[in-house]
């Protein structure tokens, strides 16, 4: 018996001894006189049963059947093997009929010694910032790289932006080798295309995002400050402000989304059974309806900040890997290995000497433009490659020394 019914009882046999009254009984055990009466009588027929519950021994209705128990200990051992306890418990409910909750599902596994996916430190006391008021007034966006394949393929970097206010994982999600500008382009491409443009986005300090090189121009050094990456510089024209944290801390939205996805949607592409970064985009375009709608939450504000990209943008311009050029005595451009011959203008107008734009296009294309006049246009690839932005020129050996000098002179 519990410690509570041996309490009733020993007051119950107080009051047949006359130690107790009922009133005494009744306010020691939180009960009315009826009550501790009806007790009494009930112990004078049945003795100590009478303080124990009447579903004592009895198997409860509500009691899961051992095949649906072991069928769950199975599935989390086999089929969904390194689910965590809230993503396994949707499995079962979605995929396979099972309907149990999370703490259910927690108690069966643990008592057959299955443990926890995922250890969990102990808590620290953070402040959080407090969320935007509204849809696209700010964007989080980062790389993840880590082996979301578990060695059935190469090692993959996510690239994905969250929404500050809701939490919502943005449009432009996508497997990539390695962390690059063409990775946060495409992303921002996606985004601008079905969201629309943000007012800022949060950011760390990789160098596709931020200059983190020695290497100065002349021009730069007159200007006094740096050209912007190839990202920034897209953000510039779309007029999205860039805010840049210190620390992995700092964005520590984002990057407690990636926790979250390199625990659900890496389970995800082992049931899939990806193996291929193309297998793992179908996979994720799947999981991110999925993950908004468990995840997201509605903003403070419902009027949503996405501002509107105007007609006038050419967003495959804007959002591609642009250099600047100049146009050889034969009408070519070199760069990046490639010749791009250069057709004759108006009149058989010759375009050599001039400073021209090369665009790489995300779909693997080349552009060459003269202001706003298009030159050039290639075709896009069958089978596009992995994009990567050219070196910047190192300056030579004097100009690194200029440089030094005009340092010390202005420390001076």
């Amino acid at each position: 018996m519990s410690a509570k019914q041996w309490k009733r009882l020993d007051v119950v046999e107080r009051v047949e001894r006359f130690e107790l009254s009922m009133s005494q009984a009744a306010q020691v055990m939180g009960l009315s006189k009826r009550q501790v009466r009806r007790l009494r009588r009930k112990v004078k027929a049945q003795g100590r049963k009478a303080v124990q519950h009447g579903n004592r021994g009895r198997r409860p209705s509500n009691r899961i059947a051992d095949a649906v128990r072991k069928r769950v200990v199975m599935l989390a051992t086999t089929k969904y093997a390194g689910f965590n306890d809230t993503h396994l418990t949707e499995k079962l409910s979605e995929e396979e009929g099972i309907e149990v909750s999370r703490v259910t599902v927690r108690r069966l596994l643990r008592a057959a010694g299955v443990g926890a996916a995922r250890k969990h430190r102990a808590p620290k006391y953070r402040r959080r910032r407090e969320r935007k008021a509204q849809a696209g007034m700010m964007m989080l966006w980062d790389g993840s790289r880590h082996d979301w394949l578990e060695g059935r393929g190469p090692i993959l970097c996510l690239m994905g932006a969250i929404e500050d206010a809701t939490g919502e994982l943005l449009p432009g999600a996508h497997f990539l080798p390695q962390e690059s500008a063409a990775g946060y382009l495409r992303v921002l491409k996606g985004i601008a295309e079905e969201k629309g443009l943000p007012w800022s986005v949060y950011q760390d300090r990789h160098s596709a995002l931020h200059r983190n090189d020695d290497h100065w121009t002349l021009a730069e050094e007159l200007r006094g400050t740096q050209d912007p990456t190839q990202v920034g510089r897209a953000l510039q024209e779309l007029g999205v402000e860039e805010i840049f944290a210190l620390s992995p801390q700092a964005k520590g939205r984002v990057e407690r989304h990636w926790g979250t996805a390199q625990d659900r949607l890496t389970s995800e592409l082992r049931l899939a059974g990806a193996s291929t970064a193309e297998e793992a985009n179908a996979v994720l375009e799947v999981y991110r309806p999925r993950f908004n709608q468990r995840f997201a939450k509605p903003a403070r504000d419902a009027t949503p900040a996405w501002r509107p990209v105007r007609a006038a943008t050419d967003l495959a311009r804007v959002c591609s890997l642009r250099y600047s050029a100049t146009v050889g005595n034969d009408n070519a451009v070199r760069l990046a290995g490639k010749v791009f011959d250069i057709p004759p203008g108006p009149r058989r107008r010759s375009y050599a000497k001039a400073r021209v734009e090369v665009c790489q296009l995300l779909d693997g294309s080349w552009r060459i433009y003269l202001g706003d006049d298009l030159l050039l246009a290639t075709a896009a690839n069958e089978q596009p490659q992995e994009l990567r932005a050219q070196p910047r020129r190192k300056r030579s050996a004097a100009a690194r020394a200029f440089r030094k000098a005009v340092k010390s002179l202005r420390s001076a």
